[in-house]
């Protein structure tokens, strides 16, 4: 399994990826991406909605079921990727290239696991 050892994760399958400039960018990990299988839509927040640490942020539809996405930080809304609106299985393709939503104003942050940390917690699920 590929985990960019710069990402940090969640327990909940998301990374993130902190910026010098106080901001995060947050999507799915490849574990995510491949347990749920094709996605078919993304369902994000709107650019200015606050997000709070361990609440859902959205979901993700695949062919298999719907998932929430759980925000790793707590913070406001800078950017969303639009892109992925028209083409969700851009996930698929890229995981760690594919982020969903940049937060600003960040406050507080779930227990965040390094690379490692998080290679071994998905070898516990596999």
């Amino acid at each position: 399994m590929n985990t960019p050892e710069h990402l940090r994760y969640t327990k909940s399958h998301e990374w993130v990826l902190f910026a010098g400039d106080g901001t995060a960018k947050v999507g799915l990990t490849d574990h995510a991406q491949e347990a749920l299988g094709d996605l078919v839509f993304v369902n994000l927040p709107e650019v200015g909605d606050a997000l709070t640490c361990g609440e859902t942020l959205g979901d993700v539809e695949s062919v298999k079921a719907v998932s929430d996405i759980y925000s790793p930080v707590t913070g406001t809304v800078k950017a969303v990727n639009e892109d992925l609106l028209d083409a969700p299985e851009s996930i698929n393709a890229d995981p760690y290239g594919a982020w969903l939503v940049e937060v600003e104003g960040i406050t507080g942050q779930e227990e965040l696991l390094d690379a490692a940390a998080y290679q071994a917690l998905c070898a516990q699920e596999d």
